[in-house]
């Protein structure tokens, strides 16, 4: 193994340790949930493994449960991570580069990683193109490991498990903040936030995710002139004052 490769594994493993935090705990929840619906450890191995979709894979416990047709369960995942077609946008040209790793980063584009691939910046000892591929990796690690441990719990241990549901809102906050605190331009943390506020105004708290990051992507490619204007200005600022 050269210096290079176990630098940026530990890198990787590193900058993931936060959704393995909230991952393994989710992870618990969704394999209890999925037993206690009759499925066994197997079907959580599987499901992670191939579906691997955050909450729609909460979803699919009740679809499974319920013997839903397949257009149903394609139509309700397409409306549940529809946001996730958004994410993509913003990483085509990265994505382009990343050669055989491509198809499986595209497949493991969730939140939490979506998060932690924007926010990220990489040191030059690391493989850049590899430590995107590992944090991917660790993170569907991290969910796999959970939703297999749940299942296998919940055939021998039965306990409440009420409220851990929000570890997953409480990881993405945490992420959100540190983007936040990264950010060159505040504007488009406050284009975001007034188009969600707007839409979940206007159409309800169960229907303002896909309308929001229309509203959002939209604002922001009016403004990304304004926005690369301003920081090219402080590019050359920046500049002058070190040739200064």
């Amino acid at each position: 193994m050269s210096k290079q490769f176990a630098d940026t594994v530990k890198f990787a493993f590193k900058t993931s340790i936060p959704v393995l935090c909230g991952y393994i705990f989710l992870g618990i929840a969704f394999g209890i949930m999925l037993q206690n619906a009759g499925f066994s450890v197997l079907w959580a191995f599987i499901i992670s493994i191939v579906v691997y979709a955050g909450s729609m894979q909460f979803v699919l416990v009740n679809l499974l449960s319920a013997n839903a047709p397949l257009y149903t369960v394609a139509v309700m995942t397409l409306m549940i991570n529809s946001r996730h077609l958004f994410y993509g946008l913003s990483f085509i040209e990265r994505f382009k580069a990343m050669g055989k790793r491509k198809p499986y980063l595209i497949f493991a584009l969730t939140d939490e990683t979506y998060s932690l691939l924007s926010a990220v910046t990489f040191p030059e000892k690391v493989n850049a193109k590899t430590a995107a591929f590992l944090i991917s990796l660790f993170n569907q690690c991290y969910w796999i490991t959970g939703s297999v441990i749940g299942a296998a719990a919940g055939e021998l241990i039965p306990f409440d498990m009420t409220g851990i549901d929000f570890s997953m809102t409480a990881l993405f906050t945490v992420i959100l903040i540190e983007q936040i605190k990264a950010a060159k331009h505040k504007l488009p943390v406050l284009i975001g936030l007034c188009s969600a506020v707007l839409c979940l105004l206007v159409f309800g708290a169960d229907q303002f995710i896909l309308p929001s990051l229309i509203l959002t992507v939209t604002v922001l490619l009016l403004c990304k002139p304004y926005l690369l204007t301003k920081t090219a200005a402080k590019h050359n600022a920046k500049e002058g004052d070190s040739n200064g």
